[in-house]
């Protein structure tokens, strides 16, 4: 567990697996990448073959906490700016989705998958440096939807934004079927329709 804003406010470099890479080169990327998000140890094995994502490694969000009640996570603001030189708002929405869906997807337990259905931000102070933490609160989990409110948090402790997110947990597809948003096809060979690609 990492403490409260002690690394360096910069984002780490990018773990990727090189493009030709054997399985075995693969696994060690998504084992060092899941390192330098701070996903805690006992959670690895759940996340040893996809890792925590491209855009989380890009953003440089590393994890302090995470269950399926609370999830805690920083991201440096160097690195994540918009024009004006603040937080970019896009940020503190891919901060709140990724604790959001992370801890839907704990709740939802093995043979199912989170979707994100509706996120909402409320943006009340920008951040101009430093790490911002999110702390994410389960505020309903259910058999089929999980709600959290992510609080976004600068170094001082100011609130600089509050986010909800809502996932529908659904069962994963049988074998050889995809989850919705990633291709699957439903009888009558339409795509399937509903949220984001599940976790």
């Amino acid at each position: 567990m990492h403490d409260n804003f002690s690394r360096a406010a910069a984002p780490p470099p990018a773990v990727d697996a090189p493009a030709e890479a054997g399985d075995g080169d693969r696994s060690a990327a998504l084992a060092a990448e899941l390192e330098a998000a701070g996903v805690p140890e006992h959670l690895r094995p759940w996340l040893a073959d996809r890792g925590v994502g491209a855009l989380v490694v890009k953003l440089g969000i590393v994890f302090e906490e995470l269950t399926a009640e609370r999830a805690v996570a920083t991201m440096p603001v160097a690195g994540n700016t918009q024009v004006a030189g603040i937080l970019h708002g896009g940020a503190h929405a891919v901060l709140a989705e990724t604790l959001g869906s992370f801890a839907a997807s704990l709740h939802a337990g093995p043979g199912r998958h989170a979707v994100g259905v509706d996120l909402n931000a409320t943006h009340h102070r920008p951040a101009v440096r430093g790490l911002v933490r999110g702390t994410c609160t389960a505020v309903h989990l259910g058999r089929t939807l999980a709600t959290h409110e992510i609080v976004m948090t600068d170094e001082e402790g100011h609130r600089l934004s509050t986010a909800r997110i809502t996932n529908l947990l659904r069962d994963n597809p049988p074998a050889g079927r995809t989850p919705e948003g990633q291709g699957g096809r439903r009888q009558g060979g339409r795509p399937e329709r509903g949220g984001q690609a599940a976790l």
